[in-house]
């Protein structure tokens, strides 16, 4: 065996390095930073699309009306005034509506969160008899709806009307909830692991309270996350269903003193153009504080659970 150098190699080593680099386009050079730059560009503008409605209600709450309508205020408040606060805090309706707010959300959240948890894993079980078919009738709920008249009649034949439960109970259980965290029992909790504590003596009930619920915190935090979102943002079923008004959320006692505010505005059209102008400012004024008002809770704890509503939506998806 005899070793031989080739003359190609030794040629190609007398030639600079630089010769044997694949040229590069204007695409390769200059491709990647400018994708970098456009989607920054878009993401940005996706941000200021969201964050700047949102400013310019809280900036309008604090401003003089007639320079939000003549296109003063877009970056900074102008004429700044505390009059809408100041009026709908001095409201008492507007506690009362907040007390009953934090009992249909605390509550709400507690029923819902319960229900889902045990439902959907009874249904994540492959031994339980006649799983598919109750989640095809679960699922069934989801396209068919028997309307909101037959609702209405169900809630009055259980004797729900007026009553914390109307707005409690008929949309406790979300099949789409349901679904997600039905699948995540399916994916996170191996049977192997039940068999084990079976083996060690652990019942059901056991197993699903001391091993399967610790480590679902994700999807508990998930699902706590949607449902507090939900029960504070509702009104509808308050609307539909409670006839005392000091059962109200606040959301339905702010749209209440909304429509006042406007009513009375209108209504001052006896030639009293003041009068009428004054009264357009106070509902403006107050719309704009109501928002902030009916929104800033939930701006304010959302930002601390992001990293749970992350982690658990991408866990609990369907998959």
């Amino acid at each position: 065996m005899s070793l031989t150098t080739n003359p190609r190699t030794t040629e190609n080593r007398s030639r600079p390095l630089s010769q044997f680099r694949p040229k590069r386009t204007l695409r390769d050079k200059y491709g990647d930073r400018a994708f970098n730059i456009g989607a920054t560009a878009v993401l940005l503008l996706s941000i200021l699309a969201v964050v700047y409605p949102l400013y310019f209600i809280v900036i309008a709450s604090i401003s003089d009306p007639n320079a939000v309508y003549e296109g003063k205020v877009w970056l900074l408040p102008s004429g700044v005034t505390t009059e809408g606060y100041e009026r709908i805090f001095a409201d008492s309706r507007i506690w009362n509506g907040l007390g009953n707010t934090v009992i249909y959300t605390v509550l709400g959240t507690a029923v819902s969160v319960s229900t889902i948890l045990c439902g959907a894993y009874a249904l994540s079980r492959k031994d339980m008899p006649g799983r598919k078919i109750l989640m095809l009738l679960f699922v069934i709920t989801m396209f068919f709806d028997g309307g909101l008249i037959t609702k209405y009649l169900v809630v009055r034949d259980l004797g729900m009307l007026d009553t914390v439960w109307a707005v409690v109970l008929p949309g406790a259980v979300g099949v789409w909830n349901l679904i997600i965290a039905r699948s995540f029992f399916e994916h996170t909790i191996p049977n192997e692991l039940r068999e084990a504590a079976q083996m060690d003596g652990a019942t059901d009930f056991k197993f699903f309270f001391q091993m399967v619920l610790p480590l679902s915190k994700p999807l508990i935090m998930l699902m706590i996350m949607v449902h507090v979102v939900a029960q504070w943002n509702s009104f509808f079923d308050a609307l539909i269903f409670l006839n005392d008004d000091s059962k109200y959320p606040l959301q339905l006692v702010l749209r209440n003193i909304l429509i006042q505010s406007d009513v009375s505005s209108t209504g001052t059209t006896g030639g009293d153009i003041e009068s009428y102008a004054a009264a357009q400012r106070i509902a403006e004024l107050t719309k704009y504080a109501m928002i902030v008002v009916s929104s800033l809770p939930l701006m304010i704890a959302l930002p601390f659970m992001q990293k749970h509503f992350t982690k658990g939506a991408m866990i609990g998806a369907v998959k």
